[in-house]
């Protein structure tokens, strides 16, 4: 599939824009929040527990993760995506943690730029998950070019990323999401790899989550908000009036990342879920956990360090590796598993 260049340009150019509002703009929700706040853990002063013995290992899609934590999916495309890319990789490496990349339809246009994707090298041993926006399935893209971006990341599974709002928001974004399930489905069987559906901020909701995984996806990304807002990412970018009010009108706009998974979780109690949208620190991906998810992501807190140096994203990652750890021993939970099957966690009335 051929793109055309100003096509290619405009996406690449979206890109940049992407990272520069996000590291220097508020684009933050400002009134609805993760609804995680509305928990609070039991503390156990005598845990019956070695610190040092605390196990927070885990297995998603069939493989081991060191830590229940994914670095979200953020960039691609650019010459300063491909270092943070490459930065995060390295660290996800290390601490054995999964990785998401950006939208790869960059790629797909401009095959130049694939290598800002292509992180596999510096990660031979972490869970990859390759990404495409779920729309693009009525705009030309089919089985090759998901196929095509699974083997530019030697990626584990495909995340398609469902962005209705988004979409209404941004300059020429494409708005036709009729038919979509139906081709949704037929892509997860066809594909070799799992494929992960996702939100960008505003949440699925349980009834939505049990249509996809009737299609036949393999785990869902809630993607709530409470974070980063991608109404206001892009009222940032607006070309018109129109764009800009629709943008701020709409910031608040979605279902808590915590509704996301306590009713998902409801209906669908063996789907692999992973948490996101507004995790800002081990505390909240503990929270996520004992809420009925399997591993949680973060995005802002990794493109922040990244933008800094691959020591920030470490350091990122070893302190929330910590702050988890310390939520399992002041509950008296030695491994995930236990943290997630406990009573430790109790809503605030």
């Amino acid at each position: 599939m051929n793109a055309p260049t100003n096509i290619s340009a405009q996406t690449q150019n979206r890109k940049a824009d992407h990272i520069r509002i996000c590291l220097e703009e508020d684009v933050q929700c400002d009134q609805i929040t993760n609804g995680l706040e509305r928990y609070r853990f039991t503390h156990s002063c005598l845990p019956e527990l070695n610190h040092n013995e605390i196990d927070l290992s885990t297995t998603f899609l069939g493989k081991h993760l060191g830590a229940p934590l994914l670095i979200s999916s953020m960039t691609g495309g650019t010459e300063q995506a491909a270092i943070i890319n490459q930065r995060l990789a390295q660290v996800a490496q290390h601490y054995k943690i999964a990785m998401g990349v950006g939208s790869q339809r960059v790629a797909v246009e401009k095959p130049q730029v694939a290598d800002t994707f292509a992180v596999r090298k510096y990660a031979p041993d972490v869970l990859l998950f390759a990404n495409l926006g779920a729309v693009q399935l009525n705009y030309k893209y089919g089985l090759d070019e998901c196929l095509r971006v699974v083997d530019i990341l030697e990626a584990d599974a495909l995340i398609l990323h469902i962005n209705p709002l988004q979409e209404c928001i941004q300059s020429k974004g494409d708005t036709n999401f009729r038919g979509l399930l139906d081709k949704i489905s037929k892509l997860c069987f066809k594909l070799p790899v799992p494929v992960i559906a996702k939100e960008v901020g505003n949440g699925i909701s349980a009834a939505i989550a049990q249509k996809l995984i009737a299609a036949g996806v393999a785990a869902i990304d809630v993607a709530g908000a409470g974070g980063t807002s991608w109404a206001k990412v892009e009222s940032e970018r607006a070309e018109n009036p129109l764009q800009r009010r629709l943008g701020r009108t709409f910031a608040d706009w979605g279902l808590p990342t915590a509704e996301c998974i306590t009713t998902i979780r409801a209906i669908a109690p063996d789907v692999p879920l992973i948490a996101s949208g507004g995790l800002r620190h081990g505390l909240d991906v503990a929270a996520a956990i004992a809420l009925g998810a399997d591993i949680a992501g973060l995005a802002m807190p990794f493109l922040q360090a990244a933008a800094t140096s691959e020591t920030a994203v470490a350091e990122l990652a070893k302190v929330l590796i910590a702050e988890i750890t310390t939520v399992l021993f002041c509950t008296g939970n030695a491994t995930l598993y236990q943290l997630k099957h406990s009573s430790s966690l109790q809503r605030i009335e």
